[in-house]
């Protein structure tokens, strides 16, 4: 059987590879094997922490706004039945930079 060199396209592709994992530490920025598994690892937790962030960010949200308000879950409640379309962001950025908005806002939907 004659002898197959494998030529560039396997080289370009650990190229590649080897530039996604260039920040990698000891064998995972070297070895091709462990680079890809790094690599199929690495998106894995990238894809999995968008989502975890949302909720995180949801969280903090909330409990800022629970902290100077009488009860987070009522506050929410008579904003829909008020029809006040405000979302949690903006009520959180309300509670940090003028509470006294929140407070009066809250007060209004009470009455």
């Amino acid at each position: 059987m004659t002898r197959v060199k494998r030529g560039y396209i396997t080289r370009r592709r650990r190229t590649k590879i080897r530039l996604f994992a260039s920040t990698f530490q000891g064998a995972h920025s070297r070895l091709t094997r462990t680079i890809t598994q790094q690599k199929f690892k690495a998106q894995f937790y990238a894809h999995q922490d968008r989502g975890r962030k949302k909720r995180d960010f949801r969280s903090l949200w909330i409990t800022r706004e629970n902290e100077l308000v009488y009860n987070y879950s009522k506050l929410i409640n008579d904003l829909y039945k008020g029809q006040l379309l405000v979302n949690r962001k903006i009520l959180a950025q309300i509670a940090i930079l003028n509470k006294n908005c929140l407070f009066s806002i809250s007060n209004k939907l009470k009455s």
